[in-house]
């Protein structure tokens, strides 16, 4: 009779323990469905920041597949709408494949290092479009990579005017100053003669003669002599007349100065100045201007370099547009994967992550470790002293577990005063460790002593590891989490294993 008794309650705990797991989950459910509402919106935001710009914007994941594309795109692309761009993969476009964009794609995802690269794209009237692709890999504040963002600027209207200044002396003349593009005409022959003297009595490597002989710097680009420019380039320095510009523009004790001379004196040796590269210059006005600046000889005066035509396109506003569509697309994507109240990451960067770290790890053969970690009757804590302490209680045991991590390690707010920690490469014995260190600073501070109280808290933690306690997330979640339990049962304020007998403290 009296075990049955026993049974009986121990059917009665079970019962209630999974009401509350169900209850737990409920929470969790609701939680990620306001999560997936915000989501949304901030993609709607996204969207239509995307599609005001002036640049063509692209995002594809680590598949190829177009994640998001901008009306400006469509324009490349032989597909009238957002939909069917959407349904598309760049390494199956023909137009990407034909003109090398997709090998582009391809490297910046192997390589996750930022590009830029020239392609040509056929109109739909079978001109010559010609189109700067601006790539950069997309990382989340974890160093995870997730993808590809690609600004597209069309620059057929500079490469047209460059292509016509070749085609004859009295056109490039009439281009050049009427030009809407900031242009300089230079003549560096007699800095040409002076470096191959140079080269004839043994000058090999030009940087290496540079920075042992750092008063040849200045004595070299004063051989280069300014032979015109036009109304564009006047505009881009914000002067009021060409003597103006003449007699200030050139300035040599700068070190931007210095940094392009060193790059520029050895490609005159060379005899080859066809390079483009960013610069950064101030007006007479004293106003920073960020330039594509874009050397080329004109057609029959390579050899000697007399003839060298400068572009500069003023790209400050486009740079600009550059950062804030990053920093929005950075924001954005925080906030749908950081927790609103202790900035920790949330359940659905939780779920994303773990699931990689599944999937490398049985690729690669490795483990991580999760610490489920709940607060010892912190309801006592908000009954003394309100919701709102208690939420900031939470927010100063947020900043105790992230202030004690290093990366990859990274904390969740998982439910409530319950947090999870995820330890990429630590295994058991490691986890164990630092989840009794994590318990330790916990127990040793003080919380919400800036509203006037002295409030100390425990934890209990309970921990699993992949793959010695489950082989995928789920089971390593639920593994976690019936250690966390276990320990609590038996007299919290302790750390538990998963399967191993619980080891309360003395």
């Amino acid at each position: 009779m009296k075990k049955g008794y026993t049974r009986t309650e121990d059917l009665l705990a079970e019962v209630e323990a999974l009401r509350r797991r169900v209850a737990r989950m409920e929470g969790v459910e609701e939680r990620s469905r306001r999560a997936e509402d915000t989501l949304r919106a901030l993609e709607e935001r996204i969207r239509l920041l995307r599609n005001s710009s002036p640049l063509g914007t692209l995002t594809i994941d680590l598949d190829g597949r177009i994640t998001g594309i901008n009306k400006k795109m469509l324009e490349v692309l032989p597909c009238p709408t957002v939909d069917e761009a959407t349904s598309l993969n760049v390494f199956h476009v023909p137009c990407f494949v034909e003109s090398g964009v997709a090998e582009d794609f391809r490297r910046c995802l192997e390589d996750k290092r930022a590009s830029i690269s020239h392609h040509v794209h056929p109109s739909p009237a079978g001109e010559q479009l010609h189109f700067r692709y601006h790539l950069s890999p997309i990382a989340d504040a974890g160093g995870l990579y997730s993808g590809v963002m690609a600004f597209v600027e069309d620059f057929t209207d500079l490469k047209l005017t460059e292509e016509a200044l070749r085609e004859s002396e009295e056109r490039y003349r009439l281009l050049f100053r009427s030009a809407p593009i900031a242009l300089l005409e230079r003549d560096a022959s007699e800095l040409k003669t002076y470096l191959d003297g140079l080269r004839a009595s043994g000058v090999i490597d030009f940087r290496a003669y540079l920075e042992l002989h750092p008063d040849e710097v200045a004595h070299c680009m004063s051989k280069i002599r300014t032979v015109d420019f036009n109304d564009s380039f006047t505009a881009l320095f914000e002067a009021e007349t060409r003597e103006e510009v003449g007699t200030n523009f050139f300035q040599v004790n700068t070190d931007e100065f210095y940094r392009l001379a060193v790059e520029i004196i050895p490609l005159v040796a060379e005899g080859n100045i066809s390079r483009e590269r960013e610069a950064i210059l101030l007006t007479l006005r004293g106003n920073r201007r960020i330039v594509l600046v874009r050397s080329l000889a004109v057609s029959g005066y390579e050899d000697t370099l007399s003839r060298i035509v400068i572009s500069l396109v003023d790209i400050t506003q486009r740079k600009e547009a550059e950062k804030a569509l990053r920093a929005s697309e950075q924001k954005y994507r925080d906030q749908a994967i950081r927790d609103n109240l202790t900035g920790l990451y949330n359940t659905r960067y939780l779920y994303q992550s773990l699931a990689r770290y599944v999937t490398a790890c049985k690729s690669a053969g490795g483990c991580f470790s999760l610490i489920f970690m709940d607060l010892d009757r912190f309801k006592r804590v908000v009954d003394a002293h309100g919701h709102l302490n208690g939420s900031r209680a939470i927010q100063e045991v947020a900043a105790t577990i992230r202030n004690f991590l290093e990366e990859p390690a990274y904390a969740v707010a998982y439910a409530g005063d319950e947090f999870i920690v995820v330890l990429p490469g630590c295994g058991h014995d490691q986890a164990r460790a630092r989840a009794e260190e994590i318990r330790a600073r916990i127990l040793e501070t003080i919380y919400l002593r800036e509203q006037g109280l002295e409030v100390r808290l425990r934890a209990s933690f309970g921990i699993a590891t992949f793959p010695d306690h489950a082989d995928d997330m789920t089971g390593l979640l639920a593994a976690a989490d019936k250690a966390l339990f276990d320990g609590k049962e038996k007299g919290r304020d302790a750390v538990s294993s998963y399967g191993e007998p619980w080891r309360g403290r003395s």
